[in-house]
């Protein structure tokens, strides 16, 4: 694409051409395009190597957070359990 951007008045009109050529929409070459600029450091965001280790972080904190639930729960009702006090 970045080959092909002098050959046309604008990016768009470049996008098309070639969004035309390839079978796909404009919208989502446009959208490749820039993913790929912010990859290759060419444009400000987030690359989506940070993407995905982000996405792969989160995932883990859920699972994080639910285990520990899951562990003062277990905790609450143990102490019940071993409580040496008769319940009323």
């Amino acid at each position: 694409m970045t080959e092909h951007r002098g050959e046309s008045p604008t990016e768009w009109a470049a996008i098309t051409s070639i969004a035309e050529k390839f079978g796909v929409g404009s919208e989502t070459l446009r959208k490749w395009v820039r993913r790929a600029e912010v990859d290759d450091g060419m444009r400000p965001g987030v690359t989506s190597a940070e993407a995905q280790r982000i996405k792969e972080l989160e995932r883990e904190n859920r699972e994080l957070r639910r285990g520990n639930e899951i562990l003062k729960a277990a905790s609450a009702f143990f102490a019940r359990e071993l409580d040496p006090q008769p319940r009323r």
